[in-house]
């Protein structure tokens, strides 16, 4: 039987509005239109939001997310793009949708959700008028002031199997108007930087087989880094981009919502020992192709069409900085694609703080140096993990942490131009409470890659817990920056997090961690420093739940431990730290 896991979580549900009327006049068209509108539309918008869909039966949708903002921010997002779609057609062929929120429990099962937070959703659409969005009391709690949109008191409702009343929100917005080219979520689009600025969306797996998409996001990765490394060019993290996976976004509509002059996309067909690679480099201001080109070779020649795909790129955006440039992408990380191969696995296990990931991270880490000895991205990545485990309070800090700088040094030596060595260097530097050398690591790695947003993101760490809480700030600024839609903004917002404690914004800490917990629900550091926050700023319940999921994720947190081995650099910030989870109940 499969495991029952419950959590709680805003739950959207959404369906067409006379979608049998629709059908039963055009099945073909309407069908045709209905894919059309989830894969061009629907499903864009709740990946940018962060939503996981969980049913998507007949003409309906149901879709969970961390926060009840990002729900709301979705839902309203769907409803304009929606609004502009169908202002194009006559009424009769317009389809409209509806939309409920709940925040509620749910039962998670395999892939999908149960439970009365998911019935009521249900309920609450039905009550929802089309093209409208309606949420309930418990969503309006956690966005009321949070979001510019009014909300209009509905009163309460009796619904079918749900005993009690249910108490109903509509949100208002500005409504777009058809044919506007401007971004269609509630946030303005991203201006572009000041000098040349590209995404590389993730290349499609055109092999067939499933267990092919690590080789074909390994390849995106490659190159994401590769242009990472020239000063000259703005690159978007490769966490963000990969928010589009599996879908076909307007290119115009990526380079609005990510600030971007260029988009890179392709394909990627593996056959036996034969590899076809399709690439194309576009304007998102024209929809124009600047450069185009297939590749179909050996399998041996991977790195070469890396570097060729790179060097094409750049020779497009600047030509007369090709030659200075160029040289940066001759050096590649290994010749072996098993090695290779398991770093690609690992990466996404490597970054998010939590104890089963980072298990699986090292298990391919290790893997990869037994294939690679001298594959210096799979050592000091290694050394990453060992480091995580110190900061995480999973085990005794003071070996491993040694085990850790000797990996990050080592893959220093193995290849001193590769920006995660230095970054892994700082990391380990910053938990083990040394913050100079720390900051002159990660500026380092930033040095090799200016682009790099998890260096901006530790260094940002480093210059919090060194007691600089005002420039750990600005540096999450410009993390987010880097990379606006991310799988790692939970680590981000708990920058932010510990950031503002040091500042003494002691709300906005309470809110910005707890906003990362809400996203990464195992992220045990982020749960220790709410509880923190939470204790000081005198709400108890908060701070005893909070503390609980701690204890749970790191059973071994005493007092004791946050004065022996918790980064924060200075005794005073340390003992009021120390002094909120006091008052959650540690001892």
């Amino acid at each position: 039987m499969a495991e029952q896991k419950r959590r709680l979580v805003a739950i959207l549900a959404a369906d067409a509005v006379g979608y049998s009327r629709l059908m039963a006049a055009d099945e073909a068209e309407t069908l045709a239109r209905l894919r059309d509108i989830r894969g061009r539309l629907l499903e864009p918008a709740i990946a940018r939001h962060g939503g996981r869909v969980v049913g998507s039966a007949g003409d309906s949708l149901l879709v969970e997310f961390a926060s009840a903002l990002s729900a709301v921010e979705c839902a309203v997002e769907m409803q304009d793009q929606l609004g502009v779609a169908n202002a194009e057609l006559p009424t009769e062929a317009r389809m409209e949708f509806r939309i409920g929120i709940n925040l509620g429990d749910v039962i998670a099962e395999d892939e999908t959700i149960y439970g009365d937070g998911v019935n009521v959703a249900a309920r609450i659409e039905k009550l929802a008028k089309p093209g409208t969005v309606c949420i309930s009391r418990s969503v309006h709690d956690q966005v009321r002031g949070k979001l510019p949109f009014a909300l209009t008191d509905l009163g309460e409702h009796r619904v079918h199997n749900i005993p009690e009343p249910i108490h109903v929100h509509r949100v208002e917005w500005a409504k777009s108007t058809a044919g506007s080219a401007a971004s269609l979520s509630n946030s303005s689009p991203l201006p572009l930087p000041d000098k040349p600025s590209i995404a590389v969306l993730p290349f499609q797996n055109m092999s067939g087989d499933k267990e092919q998409d690590f080789f074909s996001d390994g390849i995106t990765e490659d190159i994401i880094t590769a242009l990472s490394k020239f000063r000259w060019l703005f690159v978007i993290a490769r966490n963000s981009t990969f928010a589009y996976k599996g879908k076909s976004p307007d290119v115009r509509q990526v380079g609005r919502e990510l600030g971007v002059h260029y988009v890179l996309e392709g394909s990627v067909r593996k056959i036996g020992d034969r590899l076809r690679i399709n690439a194309q480099l576009i304007d998102t201001t024209s929809g124009a192709h600047v450069w185009a080109e297939r590749y179909d070779r050996a399998i041996t020649d991977i790195f070469a069409v890396q570097d060729e795909i790179t060097q094409s790129v750049v020779w497009a955006l600047e030509p007369q900085l090709y030659a200075a440039e160029g040289a940066r992408l001759q050096k590649r990380p290994t010749e072996s694609l098993d090695a290779w191969g398991c770093v690609v696995r690992a990466m996404p296990a490597v970054w998010v703080w939590v104890a089963q990931s980072n298990d699986a991270a090292v298990a391919l880490l290790k893997r990869a140096i037994e294939i690679d000895p001298d594959y210096s991205r799979a050592t000091s990545l290694l050394g990453w993990t060992y480091a995580a485990r110190a900061h995480l309070g999973i085990v005794d800090p003071q070996p491993i942490l040694e085990r850790a700088l000797a990996l990050g040094q080592l893959g220093i030596d193995q290849d001193n131009s590769d920006p995660w060595a230095h970054l892994v260097v700082g990391y380990v530097h910053m938990v083990a409470r040394r913050p100079g050398p720390a900051e002159e690591a990660v500026r380092a790695a930033l040095d090799l890659n200016p682009s790099f947003a998890l260096a901006h993101m530790i260094l940002a760490s480093t210059l919090g817990y060194g007691g600089n809480g005002e420039e750990g700030l600005r540096e999450c600024a410009i993390a987010m920056r880097l990379s606006p839609r991310d799988s790692i903004q939970a680590a981000n917002l708990s920058t932010m997090g510990t950031s503002h404690f040091v500042a003494g914004h002691l709300a906005e800490a309470v809110e910005f961690q707890r906003r990362a917990v809400q996203l990464k629900p195992d992220f045990g550091t982020a749960w220790r420093s709410l509880a923190a926050v939470a204790g000081l700023s005198g709400d108890q319940a908060l701070a005893g739940a909070a503390l609980a999921e701690a204890l749970r994720l790191q059973p071994g947190l005493t007092l004791d431990w946050i004065e022996r081995y918790h980064p924060i650099v200075r005794a005073d910030h340390r003992s009021r730290y120390a002094e909120g989870l006091r008052r959650a109940g540690l001892r």
